[in-house]
C-alpha cells in the first residue's frame, strides 16, 4: 500500500509537467468546455421558460439586484442601471402613446454612439419591437436601401443626423414612413420631434404583456452586413442569436466586476451584441465612446479602471503606432476581445502594453458557426474541441478561387480539405444552428445556402471565408472570397462601389477591388475604370460623387485608367491580376490617381507620393 501511495504521489507531482509537455492546452480546453457547457445549459433553460426570458428580462433582474450600480460611463456622466431603466420606460411609454407602436412593429434607429441609443433600444425591446440598427456613416442611396429592406414604417434619428435624413425624406414621405427626431424642436416638414413627449412620459415599469408573443426565434434586431456582394444586407438577428452572442464575454472569462470599454459602433454586432448585450448578461459596467481614439484610449482605461477592451485589427495597430510613453503598461486591462489582428501587431501589442489575454474570435452576424481563441497562442482565431464540433457542425471544403465556387467530386459532393490545407468554411444548417438569412433579399439568402454538400438534401451556410486548421486543432483565418474586401474594420462590397463609380459622368465601366498596403490591416479600395469615349478623368467630380454616396472607408483611394476592362469568358470582371499589380506607378503604365482627402479631389499618383504612402508619411 505504501508503494502504491508513493507512486500515486509521484504521479500527481509529475502530472502537471506531463500535461504541459504532451497536452499543453489541456487545462485551457477544460476551462473553455466548462464555460461553454454552462452557457449552453442556460440557453436551453431560457428556450423552455414560459413566458419567454429575453435579454430585457435579464436587464430588469440586474436593475433589481443592483439599481445604483453604474451601467454606462459617457463623457463625464454616469448612468446607473436604475436610471437607464427609467429612461427606457419613458421612451417606451412615449413611443406607444404618441407614435402608436405595438408589438412586432419594426423601427429603424439612426443614432450615434451615445447613451440614448441604449435606452431607446431598450424601450423598443420592452414593447416587443425589433430594431434595425442603421450605420450612421451611410448616406443617400445606401441609407434608403438599408431602411427599405428591413420593412420599418418608423425611423428614429439623432438631431445631428437630420441632414442625412433630409436627403432621403422625399422617398420616405412617398412610402408613408414616419420620421421622428430625438429633439424638442425641428422645422423640417415631414419630420416630427419626440424629445418633449419622451421627457414628459411616465417612467413606470412597462408591462411584460406588451411583448407577450415574443419568443426565442422572434426577430430581435436587424444588423447590416455587406456580406459578399451588393448593397448592405439586413441580417435577421433572433433572440436566440442575441443570447448566444451575449455569452461570448462569459466564455472569455469576463465577470460582473469587470469594466468593459465600447469604442466600436453600436450599429455593429461587435459593439452591440458582444459589447452592450454582453454587459447586460454579465450585469457589469461599460464605458461608451462616440468613436475610437488612439491618443485617448489608455487615458480612458486609466480614468475608468477599464479591465476589458474590444478591438478590431486596426484598433491594435493604431494603439501600437502612438508614441511610446513611460506609463504604457500602467492600466488594468486584462482581456481584449475582437477580431482581425495580424500576428505581428498582436505580438507588438503584448510586448508594449503588457500581459493582456487577447481573445481573437471568428464570427459573422448572419452566420451559424464561430470560433474563439481561448488560449494565448498568437495568430489564431479559435481552437477545435468536442464542444465546437457539438455546438457548431462545420467543415472546411475545397474551393476554386478562380471560379469562386466549391470543388465537387464525380458524385457531385463537396470535398473536405486535409489538415493544414486552406478551405471554405461551411456550417451545417440545423434546428440548433439555423441560418435565417437577410430581410427583403431572398436572392442573397439563397446564395448563402449551399445544398448537397456531403449528401443529398443537406444544407450548409456558405461563409465566404477561407480558413485553415492545423495539426494542433488551431483555426487560422486566411482570406475572404467573393466581391468584398475589408478596410478600417469595415467590409466593403465592391459591386456597390462600382455602381456608384459608374454614376460619374466620365466613367463608363468600373472594376473595384482591394489591394494590400504594407503596414496596414486588410485591403484598401482601388478601382480600374474605363472612361467614356472622348472624355478625360474628372478628378473633382469623381471625388464629389463618391463622397455623396459612400463613407470614407469605402471610397477607392486609387484609380487606374484602362482602355478596356478584362473580363472572363462568362463576362465577370478579372481582379486577380489587378490585385497582384497593386498601385506602384513604376510597374504600371496606365495612368494612376490618388484620392487626396484634404484637397477633396483625385491627384496624379507620382512615384514620390507612392514612396510617401509606403513609408507611412502619408496616412491612409
Amino acid at each position: 500500500m505504501y508503494v502504491w501511495m508513493t507512486a500515486l504521489a509521484g504521479l500527481a507531482l509529475l502530472l502537471p509537467a506531463l500535461l504541459k509537455t504532451f497536452f499543453p492546452y489541456f487545462l485551457q480546453d477544460c476551462v473553455y468546455i466548462y464555460r461553454a457547457l454552462g452557457c449552453g445549459v442556460r440557453l436551453n433553460i431560457y428556450k423552455r421558460k414560459t413566458p419567454f426570458y429575453s435579454i430585457v428580462d435579464c436587464f430588469l433582474e440586474a436593475v433589481k439586484k443592483h439599481p445604483r450600480k453604474a451601467f454606462i460611463h459617457f463623457e463625464g456622466e454616469t448612468f446607473s442601471y436604475e436610471e437607464v431603466e427609467k429612461r427606457s420606460n419613458k421612451v417606451a411609454d412615449a413611443l406607444r402613446s404618441v407614435v402608436g407602436l405595438r408589438e412586432g412593429d419594426t423601427v429603424a434607429l439612426f443614432l450615434g454612439n451615445e447613451p440614448r441609443f441604449v435606452w431607446t433600444w431598450l424601450g423598443l425591446a420592452k414593447l416587443g419591437c425589433p430594431a434595425a440598427l442603421l450605420n450612421f456613416n451611410i448616406r443617400s442611396k445606401s441609407l434608403l436601401h438599408c431602411f427599405s429592406c428591413c420593412g420599418a414604417n418608423v425611423l428614429i434619428a439623432d438631431a445631428e443626423l437630420l441632414d442625412a435624413v433630409e436627403e432621403i425624406l422625399p422617398a420616405l414621405k412617398q412610402k408613408g414612413i414616419r420620421v421622428y427626431l430625438l429633439s424638442s424642436e425641428c422645422t423640417t416638414d415631414g419630420v416630427q420631434c419626440i424629445g418633449a413627449a419622451i421627457a414628459g412620459a411616465s417612467d413606470k415599469a412597462i408591462s411584460p404583456s406588451l411583448r407577450s408573443n415574443v419568443h426565442i426565434r422572434s426577430t430581435a434586431l436587424y444588423i447590416y452586413t455587406s456580406g459578399t456582394t451588393g448593397l448592405p444586407k439586413a441580417a435577421y438577428v433572433t433572440h436566440e442569436r442575441v443570447w448566444a452572442s451575449s455569452f461570448i464575454q462569459g466564455v472569455c472569462g469576463v465577470t460582473s466586476e469587470d469594466i468593459f470599454y465600447i469604442n466600436l459602433p453600436l450599429y455593429h454586432s461587435a459593439g452591440f451584441l458582444i459589447g452592450l448585450v454582453g454587459c447586460i448578461e454579465r450585469g457589469s459596467t461599460f464605458v461608451l465612446r462616440r468613436k475610437f481614439s488612439a491618443s485617448q484610449f489608455w487615458d480612458d482605461c486609466r480614468k475608468y479602471n477599464i479591465t476589458v477592451m474590444q478591438y478590431i485589427g486596426e484598433t491594435l495597430r493604431y494603439l501600437c503606432n502612438t508614441p511610446q510613453k513611460d506609463n504604457d503598461r500602467d492600466h488594468k486591462v486584462k482581456i481584449a476581445i475582437g477580431n482581425g489582428v495580424r500576428a505581428d501587431i498582436w505580438k507588438e501589442f503584448l510586448k508594449r502594453f503588457g500581459r493582456i489575454h487577447v481573445r481573437e474570435l471568428y464570427a459573422a452576424t448572419e452566420g451559424n458557426v464561430g470560433f474563439i481563441n481561448y488560449t494565448d497562442k498568437v495568430g489564431v482565431v479559435g481552437r477545435i474541441n468536442i464542444i465546437s464540433k457539438l455546438f457548431f457542425p462545420f467543415a472546411l471544403i475545397k474551393f476554386d478561387i478562380e471560379k469562386e465556387e466549391p470543388v465537387r467530386n464525380a458524385e457531385g459532393f463537396c470535398i473536405p480539405v486535409e489538415r493544414d490545407e486552406v478551405g471554405l468554411l461551411v456550417g451545417k444548417i440545423t434546428k440548433h444552428t439555423p441560418f435565417v438569412g437577410y430581410a427583403g433579399n431572398k436572392q442573397q439568402t439563397d446564395k448563402k445556402r449551399l445544398a448537397d454538400v456531403f449528401e443529398k438534401g443537406d444544407l450548409y451556410f456558405h461563409s465566404g471565408d477561407l480558413l485553415r486548421i492545423d495539426h494542433q486543432n488551431f483555426v487560422y483565418f486566411q482570406d475572404r472570397v467573393g466581391d468584398t474586401f475589408r478596410w478600417k474594420g469595415e467590409n466593403v462590397a465592391t459591386t456597390e462601389v462600382a455602381d456608384i463609380l459608374t454614376m460619374v459622368d466620365c466613367i463608363e465601366e468600373a472594376n473595384v477591388y482591394g489591394v494590400k498596403v504594407e503596414g496596414h490591416e486588410g485591403r484598401i479600395g482601388m478601382a480600374a475604370v474605363k472612361l467614356k469615349e472622348g472624355r478625360e478623368f474628372d478628378c473633382v467630380s469623381t471625388c464629389s460623387v463618391l463622397a455623396n454616396y459612400l463613407p470614407v472607408y469605402a471610397r477607392p483611394r486609387f484609380i487606374r485608367i484602362q482602355n478596356s476592362l478584362e473580363v472572363t469568358g462568362t463576362f465577370k470582371m478579372m481582379k486577380v491580376k489587378l490585385v497582384e499589380e497593386g498601385f506602384n506607378p513604376a510597374l504600371i503604365e496606365d495612368s494612376l490617381f490618388f484620392l487626396d482627402l484634404t484637397q477633396k479631389k483625385y491627384i496624379p499618383l507620382s512615384q514620390d507620393i507612392y514612396n510617401s504612402i509606403m513609408s507611412q508619411d502619408i496616412k491612409l
